[in-house]
């Protein structure tokens, strides 16, 4: 008898450069711990971090920024994800890199502010007139084709909804029964039905037929309490830029030449000036009407010393707007050239008018001791096992070298130790890997020594 193991149908994910970073690490009073949620060291600038998240939940941040400045490899970006990750996932985060802004079909100061608008979120509360309940019956109706022929269309749809106080039978349009189709509504599934607009939206699988044996891609919801037909307050999430688009796409007709130009238009249109104050005019008014909140949420612009003078600029007027998000920008640059000019030399690269509105955090080198930390902790999310000694010579060959290049030497050595029939890195296929592969510093040396050998 062949008796084989259920595999889990999850998804496995790529291990990314921070899927270990879950959060800041800081204690009830705020100060930060050597090692916790994901992050390592760089004590300060996690506390001020911290400081930061309390400002944004408490809404006294909004058009503000913050500059993360250190030298690479230091946990700039990591610490923006886990500030990210602090807020959680109702609060907008948009990460973008200084180099995009240059490489769109579309005007600079146009990603700029779509990104600053993706930023942005708008939480809007609605009572509406619904049917919820547990799928105990779907039956569509079939009736004679009016137009001729053998085939047989739907007329109404027959569906029973139970709760936890009653069961109701209703009979829906062959509309809805298309958008039950789509949600992929079975019997046992807990759904609601909105009964002005017909829209359907699918809750999970109700939690009476969750079983031991069932396979963890399915959510369970309890039994809705109440009448099947009720009111019910449904809260939606949406950015700024999701209305944007909806109310900039042309609603052409069906004829040939609408969709012709339709065709000849480019991939991105750009959205006008006249249209998001419209849209910022109806925000407004759902907000004073207490229909909708802000929620301002976190823009990330990383390598920010590749933006040029005129987004510099752009970006003032972006941060003193009324309706602006929290602002965070990274740079490894010291002094150097502003991007756009040729002599106008800055800190950071950015002009002393921007740089005098921003907090700057700064982050430092790592030690040795918190090196091997680090190495630890990636090896640990990516499931490999070391040698004591091994962590040890990783983090002297990120002291010498760079904390990236030690962490990336973890998985060929894994490869080796797997083609030595090992589970375990050891510190000899640390040396094997770190002999046949160079880090910038030795690969600089070659180069100075051999440059006769290479074309200018």
């Amino acid at each position: 008898m062949k008796i084989e193991e259920v595999k889990s149908t999850v998804r496995t994910q790529r291990i990314a450069a921070h899927s270990h970073v879950k959060g800041l690490g800081l204690d009830e009073t705020g100060a930060a711990i050597q090692s916790a949620a994901g992050l390592v060291g760089q004590k300060a600038a996690r506390e001020a971090a911290g400081i930061v998240v309390d400002l944004i939940k408490s809404k006294k941040m909004a058009g503000r920024a913050l500059l993360l400045a250190g030298p690479p490899g230091t946990g700039k970006t990591a610490i923006a994800l886990a500030i990210a990750q602090e807020l959680g996932n109702k609060v907008p985060f948009c990460p973008m890199v200084g180099s995009e802004v240059f490489s769109n079909e579309i005007k600079k100061t146009e990603v700029l502010m779509e990104n600053f608008r993706r930023s942005i979120g708008l939480r809007i509360r609605e009572t509406k007139e619904v049917y919820e309940g547990e799928v105990t019956e779907l039956t569509p109706v079939e009736t004679e084709n009016p137009m001729g022929g053998y085939g047989k269309t739907i007329s109404n749809v027959v569906i029973g909804l139970k709760t936890a106080k009653g069961t109701k039978q209703l009979k829906l349009d062959p509309s809805i029964f298309d958008a039950l189709q789509k949600e992929k509504v079975e019997v046992g599934d807990v759904i609601y039905i909105e009964a002005n607009s017909g829209a359907v939206k699918r809750q999970g699988r109700s939690d009476t037929f969750a079983t031991e044996f069932d396979l963890e891609t399915e959510e369970y919801v309890p039994l809705p309490k109440g009448d099947v037909h009720k009111k019910k307050e449904v809260i939606q999430d949406v950015t700024l830029h999701d209305l944007d688009v909806a109310n900039a796409r042309p609603q052409g007709g069906q004829d040939v030449l609408s969709m012709m130009g339709q065709l000849m238009k480019p991939k991105k249109t750009e959205i006008t000036d006249k249209l998001r104050m419209e849209i910022n005019k109806v925000v407004n008014k759902y907000i004073d009407q207490g229909i909708a909140e802000l929620v301002p949420g976190v823009l990330f612009i990383d390598e920010i010393h590749m933006l040029d003078l005129e987004t510099f600029t752009y970006l003032h007027k972006s941060l003193e707007s009324p309706i602006a998000p929290i602002v965070i920008f990274a740079t490894n640059r010291g002094r150097c050239v502003i991007r756009g000019t040729t002599d106008i030399v800055s800190p950071h690269g950015i002009p002393l008018d921007l740089l005098d509105r921003l907090l700057i955090i700064r982050t430092l080198l790592y030690s040795t001791s918190d090196m091997e930390q680090i190495i630890k902790l990636r090896a640990q999310t990516e499931g490999l096992q070391l040698e004591e000694n091994a962590f040890a010579h990783l983090s002297e060959i990120g002291t010498s070298s760079t904390l990236r290049y030690a962490v990336q030497l973890l998985t060929p050595a894994h490869q080796m130790c797997k083609v030595n029939g090992r589970n375990q890195i050891t510190k000899e296929d640390i040396e094997d890997v770190h002999s046949l592969f160079l880090d910038a510093k030795r690969s600089s040396k070659h180069l100075s020594e051999k440059n006769n050998k290479f074309m200018l």
